[in-house]
C-alpha cells in the first residue's frame, strides 16, 4: 500500500490485489491517515463494480462523520451507479476538486 500526502490530503494506491485485500489493508493502515482527507486511487484495478466500489461504503461513512473528505478515484464506475453518500470521480484532478469544495464548506459551516 502506498501513501502520497499532499498537505492534508492522503491519496492511497494499491498494486495488483483484490478489493477485499486492499479494504483489509487500508483498514489496518487507517490510524496513519485517519486525520488527513483520503484519496482512493483504484486505476490498478482491471475489473471493477459497484459493488467493489460499496465495500468502501462504511469506512467513507466514518471518514466522513470525523469532518474528513473521502474519494475513489475510478473510471470503472460512475457516480451514478452508487448511492450519494459515496463520492467516486473519474480523475485525480476532480478528486482534489471536490475535497477543495468540501473544505470551503466545512470552514463556512454549509
Amino acid at each position: 500500500m502506498i501513501f502520497d500526502k499532499d498537505g492534508n490530503t492522503s491519496i492511497v494506491y494499491q498494486e495488483k490485489i483484490s478489493i477485499t485485500t486492499f479494504l483489509a489493508n487500508l483498514n489496518k493502515s487507517y490510524a496513519k491517515v485517519k486525520d488527513d482527507n483520503l484519496i482512493l486511487n483504484l486505476f490498478s484495478f482491471n475489473k471493477l463494480t459497484s459493488s467493489d466500489v460499496l465495500e468502501f461504503l462504511e469506512l467513507s461513512n466514518k471518514h466522513k462523520s470525523n469532518g474528513k473528505s473521502f474519494v475513489i478515484v475510478t473510471n470503472k464506475v460512475s457516480y451514478d451507479e452508487v448511492p450519494d453518500e459515496i463520492m467516486v470521480t473519474p480523475t485525480l484532478k476532480e478528486a482534489k476538486d471536490i475535497i477543495e469544495m468540501e473544505e470551503i464548506e466545512r470552514d463556512l459551516d454549509l
